[in-house]
């Protein structure tokens, strides 16, 4: 336990790991603010210090996590021409997948923390339309590069994909394995490549 008025290195990401931790051990039911701080290590009274309450700090958990797979999928148009088009969008996949299922659906069942999220989202955060729009930028990349058809309509697999993605992350569970061989069939169905 770190002591009273002692700055703790990366709070908010040891906050929101520990966050993570509870849902996956104990399900969305047992999150608590109380819960949050001593499977961090930290005085009760943090979470409340950082954040307005538990369900802006579930909103600013799932912005975080999906700022980052977005930070990832920016990355994705630079792949082209390098390894295989499916294996770069099953890789992506991979990620968004990897987003904890519990923690996603915590702000689902928040209605203040969905809320705050579909506000961030529609001032610009990164959500699931960066990641749309990476993904279609990515194709086109690879179509002007031959390694995808010229008839292949970015913009509608890209949708497709994320809109499964969407689908498999919201109906996951917890500790459920991960439906590769799904999302393999689904990128080479919808770009035509194998």
């Amino acid at each position: 336990m770190s002591p009273r008025g002692v700055a703790i290195p990366d709070l908010r990401e040891r906050l929101f790991e520990a966050a993570e931790r509870v849902v996956a051990r104990d399900g969305a039911a047992a999150l608590t603010s109380r819960a949050v701080t001593a499977e961090a290590g930290c005085a009760k009274g943090v979470l409340h210090t950082h954040f307005a309450g538990l369900d802006e700090f579930v909103a600013e958990l799932v912005l975080d996590r999906f700022t980052r797979i977005a930070a990832l999928a920016a990355d994705l148009p630079a792949e082209a021409g390098s390894g295989l088009v499916t294996g770069n969008l099953v890789d992506l996949a991979t990620a968004v997948l990897g987003l904890d299922p519990g923690v996603v659906g915590l702000a689902v069942t928040r209605p203040a923390a969905a809320q705050r999220v579909r506000e961030a989202w529609a001032t610009g955060a990164p959500g699931f339309d960066a990641i749309q729009a990476s993904i279609e930028a990515y194709l086109r990349a690879e179509q002007r590069l031959k390694r995808a058809a010229d008839s292949l309509d970015a913009g509608s697999v890209a949708l497709a994909l994320v809109g499964t993605l969407h689908h498999l992350l919201m109906t996951g569970r917890p500790g459920a394995p991960y439906p590769r061989d799904r999302v393999e069939r689904l990128v080479r169905a919808l770009t035509g490549l194998s």
